[in-house]
């Protein structure tokens, strides 16, 4: 399901919303969310799950066509854990 999708079946299940009602509240749910892991903090949605931004650290890694050692810099990882709500509902579905 991609954002548009989400979007549609939101107005469709809530039809005293508009779309762009519902578009608007997507978007600032995400924006949220990404703003607060961009500050390095957790997010959790109970029932759904937690997202967390982990440091992986500096390495040397090498050029697969020359063999050459690269520096690689640290970068941040995201981390997606799901909920076991979330977790019981697709095992259900299966």
């Amino acid at each position: 399901m991609i954002r548009s999708e989400l979007i549609s079946n939101l107005a469709d299940k809530h039809p005293q919303l508009t779309a762009s009602d519902v578009e608007l509240a997507v978007k600032s749910i995400i924006d949220s969310i990404a703003n607060q892991l961009g500050k390095g903090c957790r997010v959790e949605i109970r029932g759904f799950g937690s997202f967390s931004v982990r440091t992986r650290p500096p390495r040397l890694g090498r050029n697969p066509k020359t063999g050459e050692e690269v520096k690689v810099p640290k970068k941040a990882a995201l981390n997606f854990r799901a909920g076991n709500a979330l977790k019981e509902k697709v095992n259900a579905d299966r």
